[in-house]
Formats: structure tokens, sequence, C-alpha cells
């Protein structure tokens, strides 16, 4: 049997190397235009930086409707444009937890989080903790230890605090030092600050100690 092959049959079938190729080669080209197109569309999807949309935000308690740029962060959102400016700029990298908030009773970086994120969630921040004007039991316990000296990461510390206290009611000194370990107090007053976070532990057992 003779493996030579001319092309003669399919020509009669009707199909030819040079039109097999031809039209692969037109699949790919429109394979190519499609795929274009579809980078195209996504492109007029992006959003632009910045473009107000608008969001509502559970702070405190209480929703607060905003326009707001994509980029912008939590912390920005919640210091410069609804004024709760216990939350502090720190670092704004993620390293120093002096704008800690509690994000559905979790610790957060507000600097690391856009505010278009924590739409639909719940936010907490140092003024959240108040009763009326009377300091919760996680703020009286940091006051009574003096556990701060400036006093500039005191509001991420005791948010800290709180987040730990709320997921874990009854820490060990392990426990309170490994969750606090997120927060830098530049001044050194760790070992008030663990002290406090046991304290606080305590009053909110005993109902805040009223």
């Amino acid at each position: 049997m003779s493996g030579r092959h001319d092309g003669k049959d399919d020509a009669a079938r009707g199909v030819t190397r040079r039109g097999f190729l031809g039209g692969v080669g037109a699949g790919a080209v429109a394979a190519a235009a499609g795929l274009a197109g579809q980078e195209s569309a996504a492109a007029l999807e992006i959003t632009d930086p910045e473009a107000m949309i608008r969001i509502a935000l559970s702070i405190n308690g209480r929703v607060r409707h905003l326009l707001v740029e994509p980029r912008w962060s939590l912390l920005f959102v919640v210091r410069d444009l609804l004024g709760l400016t216990a939350t502090k700029v720190g670092c704004e990298r993620g390293e120093c937890g002096a704008c800690t908030v509690l994000v559905d009773d979790r610790p957060r970086y507000a600097c690391m989080m856009l505010a278009v994120e924590a739409e639909g969630h719940t936010i907490t921040t140092l003024e959240g903790l108040l009763d009326g004007e009377a300091l919760g039991p996680t703020q009286r316990a940091f006051a009574e230890h003096d556990a701060f000296q400036c006093g500039y990461c005191t509001p991420g510390q005791i948010m800290a605090a709180e987040g730990l206290l709320r997921a874990e009611p009854t820490p060990d000194d392990a426990a309170i030092r490994q969750g606090m370990s997120g927060n830098l107090c530049r001044c050194g007053a760790y070992v008030h600050i663990v002290q406090a976070v046991d304290t606080a532990a305590r009053l909110r057992k005993t109902g805040g100690g009223r």
C-alpha cells in the first residue's frame, strides 16, 4: 500500500489543503478579534478611582450614607468625613495599629481597608465603646492602670483589647500578649497594657464593674 497522499481524495470530498489552512487561519483571526473585544469591554468596566459612589456604612450603631471615591481608606472616611477622630493616623501601612477599629467585632487596621469594602459590615470605633458620656469597661481599665504615656496609640490599643475580649472573654497573659501584638507602643507601656486588658476582662464579667 502506498503512503503517498496527493490531496485528490480531499479535493473530491470538497476539502483542499489550501482551503483547510485558510479556514483555520480565519478562525484564529476571529478568535483573536473576539478576545480583543472582550478585553476592550473589560477595560471599559474599570472603575474610575476618582468617581464618587454611594455607600452605606454601619458605624457605632448608626447607618451613615456617604459619597466616596473607591480608593479612599476606611481610616480617611472615619476621620475626615465622619469626624470620628479617636481613630488615629499612624504608619498608614498596617504596621503600628494606631488606626485599629472593630469590623464585625474583630480588630482591623482601618488604613488597610477601603471604605467600600466595609459596606455591609458592622464597624465600631473608640467612640462606640462609650455608654453615653461614661467610659466603657475596657476604656476604664486602661485609665486605671495608666496603660499609656503619650496616649497616641491608646485608642488602637483599646480597640485591639476590646476585639480580643469579645472573642475570648477570659484570656491568660499569653493570650493577651498575643492578641495585642499587632499594636505598637513607642512609650513601652506594655506591662500596664497587659494589666489593663486583664482588668477589663474582669470588669466585663461583672457587668462593667458598675
